[in-house]
């Protein structure tokens, strides 16, 4: 401790008074903390005053060996940069937000004479009209299908756009005008285009009227056929209207989030709402000390939340935060726009905030069961397999291959919180002395390479990337050749199970296999079962998917892709003089030289690739 706060007194020397971030790290360089400061100065001297200190801050200052600075103009650039730091190196001591992917958009791509919409996910580069953000893939899907149903746009791509000779399913179905082969005008479809546009703008009562006069009048010419068209388009936004929560008050662009707390754990839900529409939520459970209340999670995860997308104007929370103000200044420089945040406190937007904090404290529950549900589990797998505690991190690994080809290991990790997908791994099979099939030699070379990582990595062992059991799709073969490499490597305290499928591949009858034991079965109801049966099924899933991804990549590249000197041009040369990229191979010095572009000394070089 008070090592840490002289290392820190040492930098107070040289520190100005201007606002900016700190980074405090510990022995192995590794950052502990991030923080942001008006005055650096003032904010560092804090951490050296213990006896003002929190258990959790002075624990971090003891063990704290270095400190970086960035200076920044203003306080609203340091709140920016701190959150972007937060991200980037998530600090132990931080408040940190998990899963935080991007989120999917509706896209209307206009580069086409015909716009297509599509889900997109990722940087705005197309050229078009973008709606979200969306909680959701299922949330995109869904107002897709309304999209399809009440104004026909195409969803194909450009090039079955062109491909096109008469109209797909999607035509007859009525889910698309078939543009491409003429069944609607260009100005009729662009008018279909038009009214999507203001439909996902917020302008669907426009849109009803415009659809309910056009259903009166074809009824009264008596165009029953198209009467029924617009029947059933607005039937399909009428759908639409009926999935929006009567409290939300026809908000035109806003995010409700609120916060709950309970059993040292905190729940964030988020409801994204544009155009007067709910387009989903999604919950989030950011990490923090237990001790750290709600007024403290809130800010910190408002502000990495939208480290990475643009805030809407009016955000709805929960609970009174620190620093409002800093982070409206922070978010609406960002956006390049007025940002509000507010804590409604009356009205519709408060029985909307009310309805959004219900299903957070839901959320909540149904994870603390989860993981309740999950503890048992590991604490019946210690028991089972004899181990000293219920494991932390579970690995998982599994082999696909068929007839040596394309051969893939995948490791699959679960722990108290489930699946932890973030640390799933693939492992190419690089040797070449293997013989086709050699599922013992694979896993070999898996474990090779993942324990010698591991080792360089953290050669002491105080990771908790190091697994307290490993589990092997396989029998004793598998299992033989896993403690091989362990033995080598002088890990043999790592327990390893193998587990080999029943009879006919009888789910429920599986062989378990432990060194110095004799194999054994659980009995079928065992709830064990169900989850050592639940965690071999995902790496099948993973390794199989895997696989199937690479092999589909190897049918579409061409043995002429690894060709010294012969580009994209040459390529096409040589393809069109010889038919084929087989015929390429065996051809003689000669025959190359023949090609257009194609050198003696080339065509020497593509001779010696194909016959080394």
């Amino acid at each position: 401790m008070i090592e840490g706060v002289d290392i820190i007194k040492s930098y107070l020397k040289n520190l100005g008074n201007d606002p900016g971030v700190y980074r405090m790290l510990d022995k192995d360089e590794k950052v502990l903390y991030v923080g942001k400061a008006k005055n650096l100065t003032n904010r560092v001297k804090s951490y050296t005053n213990l006896k003002g200190l929190s258990h959790r801050i002075a624990k971090m200052v003891s063990l704290t060996r270095s400190m970086e600075f960035v200076t920044t103009h203003t306080e609203v650039e340091a709140l920016l940069l701190e959150a972007n730091f937060i991200k980037r190196y998530k600090p132990h001591y931080n408040i940190l937000l998990r899963d935080d992917k991007s989120f999917p958009y509706i896209l209307i791509d206009t580069s086409h004479k015909s716009p297509q919409v599509l889900k997109h996910r990722g940087a705005k580069k197309r050229q078009g009209h973008y709606f979200g953000p969306f909680a959701s893939a299922s949330a995109v899907n869904a107002s897709l299908n309304i999209l399809q149903k009440a104004f026909s746009l195409r969803t194909c791509t450009d090039s079955i756009f062109n491909s096109r000779s008469r109209p797909c399913l999607l035509y007859q179905i009525k889910r698309c005008s078939a543009p491409c082969v003429g069944k609607i005008s260009d100005a009729d479809y662009d008018l279909l285009v038009e009214e999507a546009h203001d439909f996902l703008s917020g302008k669907s009562d426009v849109i009803k009227g415009r659809f309910t006069n056009k259903m009166e009048e074809a009824s009264k010419d008596q165009n029953y056929e198209l009467a029924a068209v617009y029947r059933d388009r607005l039937k399909a936004l009428a759908a639409v209207q009926s999935r929006q929560d009567a409290t939300n008050g026809r908000l035109d662009e806003a995010d409700v989030i609120a916060a709950y707390k309970d059993g040292g754990q905190t729940c964030v839900q988020v409801f994204f709402y544009r155009g007067g529409q709910n387009w989903g939520n999604k919950a989030y459970f950011p990490r923090h000390d237990k001790d750290q209340h709600v007024d403290e999670v809130l800010p910190a995860f408002i502000s990495q939340f939208y480290d990475n997308k643009p805030p809407p104007k009016k955000i709805f929370i929960n609970n009174s935060i620190k620093q409002r103000a800093l982070l409206e200044e922070a978010l609406s420089t960002k956006a390049d726009r007025k940002v509000k945040i507010t804590m409604p406190q009356r009205g519709n937007n408060l029985m909307l905030v009310e309805m959004v904090e219900k299903n957070a404290r839901e959320a909540l529950e149904r994870k603390v069961a989860e993981t309740s549900s999950q503890a048992k589990l590991l604490q019946g797998v210690a028991e089972l397999f004899d181990l000293d505690a219920p494991p932390e991190r579970i690995e998982v690994y599994d082999n696909s291959h068929i007839s040596g080809e394309s051969a893939l290991g995948a490791m699959i990790v679960a722990g108290p919180e489930g699946f932890d997908k973030k640390a799933y791994r693939k492992f190419n099979i690089k040797s070449q002395d293997l013989a086709p099939g050699d599922d013992f030699g694979m896993m070999r070379e898996v474990m090779t390479r993942r324990f010698k990582r591991q080792l360089k990595e953290d050669s002491d062992r105080s990771s908790p990337t190091w697994p307290d059991l490993l589990l092997i799709d396989g029998g004793k073969g598998q299992l033989s050749a896993v403690m091989g490499v362990l033995e080598e490597l002088s890990l043999t305290d790592i327990p390893v199970v193998s587990i080999a499928k029943g009879p006919d591949r009888h789910a429920g009858r599986e062989d378990f296999y432990m060194e110095g034991k004799s194999p054994f079965k659980l009995p079928p109801n065992d709830p064990v079962l169900y989850f050592l049966q639940r965690l071999r099924d995902e790496s099948h899933r993973f390794v199989i998917g895997s696989h199937r991804n690479r092999r589909a990549k190897k049918m579409h590249k061409s043995m002429l892709d690894g060709l010294p000197g012969v580009g994209a041009a040459r390529k096409k040369a040589l393809l069109l003089h010889f038919g084929s990229a087989k015929a390429v191979s065996g051809a003689a010095i000669k025959d190359l030289e023949k090609v257009n572009g194609i050198s003696r000394g080339l065509a020497t070089r593509i001779y010696d690739y194909f016959h080394p």
